[in-house]
């Protein structure tokens, strides 16, 4: 199944986006032009930065945003709208602009990571589908990318479709994706966007047959003798003799899901080589997070499975973003600008340029430019500072340069080379500030 294939994400959202828009279209404001901002008060305590990601699904998410009959049946029969608003809706289609970070950016608090402009109705149905889809993609690419850095080269590969949702199984893989992984084990992911393959054979497998000698005789049948063999069911120094036996010097590899995985794989190396299976790889996996990979750097470990941390956030499951109003058409016709003034709450209001300045080939701050879009026409940044924003819809034109499994891949360099331009403190997995400092001008 392909993106195109998904059904209707109108009802994907809160209530009260509906009855704003009802109470909206009756007193006449639904329609006055409208710039919504989605940020982040904070990163996750004691994280250095965070990753962008989702951005592309929320293009998908839009281009279906288009009430079905059934749906407006429900909105009707609920009484959630009023028969001029379910008029209203019949032939909805977002006809906005959307800006913001190209996905796989880096980002700090109050970096404008995603800018909507439109009618407020319009806009307005779209806040819990946009904020639902970078919360969650964002904070699994965010641990995803201080996984791989942890990695330091090795590849990590998600494994955690059983320890989420279903549908946030494929979201999670995606987003791993962008902060650097290289496949998954979930087949849906692998299928809609292209992404490596990966997987042979549980515990249950080896468990199923008389002895373990059968069931990897079985597997590399079915396999091939390239195939990753799991030796942890039972004594790891015999499976690994028996997996050389069964495989030869050919075996692909075998992967350790259990116990002290330092010590344990720098055993089965060891005992490999003396097998003269030199070329046979060692996997690990069993509740990793970038602390237990990073405690791995000098162990003879390939490649890494990571399930559960992953597909949490590594402890933090979302972003914290939120989806402000700063700017707002008014009575007479005019932009202007607004924002909250709740204590711990307040938002900076207008539209948003932003830019990531550099000293000696790196990044030194964010800079966040606000002020009226005549205002912003006419700045001129630095000769040294970074564009950060892209255009992903222009006038309800979609860009497709930014959907699909190829902008995945691209997201995944993009954030690489991202990740290359900070002070190296970002790649520190110690509790500290953001590493760059974000600075907010009015003009």
């Amino acid at each position: 199944m392909n993106e195109s294939d998904r059904t209707s994400t109108a009802l994907m959202t809160d209530m009260y986006e509906y009855t704003m828009l009802d109470a909206a279209l009756q007193d006449g404001t639904a329609n006055r032009r409208s710039v919504f901002e989605v940020y982040t008060r904070h990163l996750p305590e004691g994280r250095r930065y965070g990753v962008v990601a989702g951005t592309g699904r929320i293009l998908d998410a839009i281009e279906h945003f288009r009430p079905t009959e059934e749906e407006l049946r429900f909105l009707s029969d609920r009484r959630i709208v009023s028969p001029a608003t379910i008029k209203w809706l019949e032939n909805f289609r977002f006809t906005g602009t959307i800006r913001g970070y190209r996905e796989g950016e880096i980002f700090f608090p109050d970096s404008p990571v995603l800018q909507v402009e439109g009618g407020f109705g319009e806009c307005t149905l779209l806040e819990t589908i946009i904020l639902s889809i970078l919360n969650y993609d964002s904070a699994v690419a965010s641990a995803a990318s201080r996984m791989v850095s942890a990695a330091k080269g090795r590849p990590c590969m998600d494994m955690g479709a059983r320890r989420a949702n279903e549908c946030a199984a494929v979201a999670a893989a995606r987003a791993a994706v962008v902060g650097g992984f290289q496949g998954t084990s979930n087949l849906l992911a692998a299928q809609r966007y292209g992404f490596k393959a990966i997987g042979t054979a549980a515990h249950s497998f080896t468990l199923l047959h008389d002895k373990e000698r059968d069931a990897f005789v079985a597997q590399i049948n079915a396999l091939g003798r390239n195939t990753t063999l799991l030796t942890d069911t039972y004594s790891i120094d015999e499976a690994v003799r028996t997996a050389v036996e069964v495989a030869g010097p050919d075996l692909g590899g075998v992967r350790i899901d259990s116990g002290d995985l330092g010590s344990l794989a720098q055993r089965v190396r060891h005992q490999l080589d003396a097998l003269g299976a030199t070329k046979a790889t060692i996997t690990v996996t069993n509740d990793l997070d970038e602390y237990a990979i990073a405690s791995l750097q000098t162990a003879p470990v390939d490649s890494y499975g990571v399930g559960t941390m992953l597909v949490t956030g590594s402890g933090s499951p979302t972003c914290a973003m939120v989806y402000k109003l700063t700017e707002r058409e008014n009575s007479s016709g005019a932009m202007q600008a607004v924002a909250k003034k709740s204590v711990g709450k307040a938002s900076v209001p207008g539209r948003k340029l932003a830019y990531r300045s550099y000293e000696y080939n790196l990044a030194n701050a964010e800079h966040v430019i606000s002020g009226t879009e005549e205002a912003l026409a006419g700045f001129n940044p630095e000769p040294d500072w970074r564009d950060l924003l892209v255009t992903y819809v222009d006038h309800g034109s979609i860009n497709e340069e930014y959907q699909g499994g190829q902008a995945v891949l691209k997201a995944r360099d993009h954030r690489a080379r991202a990740l290359d331009e900070l002070p190296i403190g970002a790649l520190s997995l110690m509790r500290g500030e953001p590493i760059l400092p974000t600075t907010i001008e009015t003009i």
